[in-house]
């Protein structure tokens, strides 16, 4: 019997509640589930890979099946292949998302067509969390308890004092 792996990518510029109800979720899906944090050009990240792996595998120890956590710099596509996946795990929070992961699932699919492309729908209290605005939030001083971890939420509130104590 083969082994069923999924990869659940993301930058997790930090990993929040929304990412982790995909991950508990798609972790049910696969018998290894591969998290890949990547960089993304587009986004300055406000942790570096190394910060945002650590953060990933400590909010995850806790979840039930084989999780691995590793970082990736290359097409989606090829980083499944290398990892032996046969899935990628996506979650959806509004109609915005799913354009866009139906462009991106197509084109990956022209790339790879032995690895699909599974959709779970963000728990709808969570749908409105992004990474983008729970930074935001924590720059302008706003609370982010609901939308991170304790744990992240320390995190972020230490990098936001640090980024304060450069500024100033």
């Amino acid at each position: 019997m083969s082994v069923r792996i999924g990869v659940y990518p993301g930058t997790f510029d930090p990993i929040t509640r929304g990412h982790m109800d995909i991950i508990r979720r798609g972790a049910k899906l696969v018998d290894r589930l591969v998290i890949g944090v990547t960089t993304n050009p587009s986004k300055s990240p406000m942790f570096t890979i190394d910060e945002r792996l650590a953060m990933v595998e400590r909010e995850t120890a806790g979840i039930e099946g084989e999780i691995h956590v590793v970082s990736f710099d290359s097409l989606l596509m090829d980083f499944a292949e290398r990892e032996g996946a046969g899935m990628i795990v996506r979650g959806l929070r509004a109609v915005a998302d799913f354009e866009y992961e139906y462009q991106m699932a197509g084109m990956n699919q022209q790339l790879n067509d032995r690895v699909e492309t599974v959709f779970l729908m963000a728990d709808v209290s969570l749908q409105p969390i992004a990474s983008r605005l729970v930074k935001e939030i924590a720059l302008y001083g706003g609370a982010i308890r609901k939308f991170v971890s304790p744990s992240v939420e320390a995190d972020v509130v230490l990098r936001v004092s640090e980024i304060g104590r450069k500024g100033s």
